[in-house]
């Protein structure tokens, strides 16, 4: 029989599930911050002006800005969130090397918490100890593995990529059509990939894919008819 003939195949299991599901937040964050941004801001300035220029340089900029603004804040997140789970798992090997036996009372007493009969969970307590005390205690107390350990760099640079190819589809669909076409077609290129993404990440995370899509497209159909709205509003009243 096979060693992993315990597990199911719908669940995970690997080690480093907690860095798969950081990947896939910064990339979807990311897409979908990409997509919504920059065809509000094409749109909005589409409803002012049908000429290309302004059109352009806007989407640019917004890529541009939403890009290094997703990266710097996916850095200063997870650069944070290392520096506090190093912080613990110093704290740990500190009280571990000062009082192992305070320590091992304390893991047994997790263990018995969590149902086990006090010989039992002694006897986890100590197996563990001797076979890793920091990871037992790290996993028991914080839910932590030191290994998983997010790198701020992959997560800026994945953020940014990931805003910046979302971010391609609005200018692309803003750009190409004839100049009366541009509007419904990058309401309808937007909100298609908006479905398609927010079906993608709910495969990815096993949640539901119709309220994970319809969730986002709504929210993007929002977002655009907010902004071309006011974009029309004030190309019409002749502010802009």
């Amino acid at each position: 029989m096979s060693s992993t003939s315990g597990s199911h195949s719908n669940e995970p299991h690997t080690a480093n599930i907690a860095g798969r599901l950081n990947w896939l937040r910064a990339g979807v964050l990311g897409a979908n911050d990409g997509i919504v941004s920059v065809a509000a801001t094409v749109v909005g300035v589409a409803g002012v002006t049908n000429q290309a220029t302004p059109i352009v340089v806007a989407g640019i900029a917004a890529l541009v800005g939403g890009a290094v603004s997703m990266a710097l804040g996916e850095y200063v997140s997870v650069s944070s969130q290392r520096d506090s789970q190093r912080a613990l798992i110093e704290k740990e090997r500190q009280e571990l090397a000062e009082d192992p036996d305070a320590e091992l009372a304390e893991l047994t007493g997790l263990y018995r918490a969590k149902g086990l009969s006090d010989a039992t969970a002694e006897q986890v307590a100590r197996e563990l100890t001797a076979h890793d005390a920091l990871a037992a205690h790290l996993s028991a107390e914080l839910n932590i593995n030191e290994d998983d350990e997010a790198s701020p760099w992959q997560a800026a640079f994945a953020s940014a990529a990931a805003f910046t190819i979302g971010a391609i589809l609005p200018l692309v669909a803003i750009l190409l059509p004839p100049a009366q076409w541009r509007i419904p077609v990058t309401f309808a290129a937007v909100l298609l990939a908006l479905a398609i993404t927010g079906t993608v990440s709910a495969t990815i995370g096993g949640s539901s894919k119709t309220t994970s899509a319809v969730r986002l497209v709504l929210g993007g159909a929002l977002a655009l008819a907010a902004t071309f709205g006011i974009g029309s509003m004030l190309g019409a009243a002749g502010v802009i």
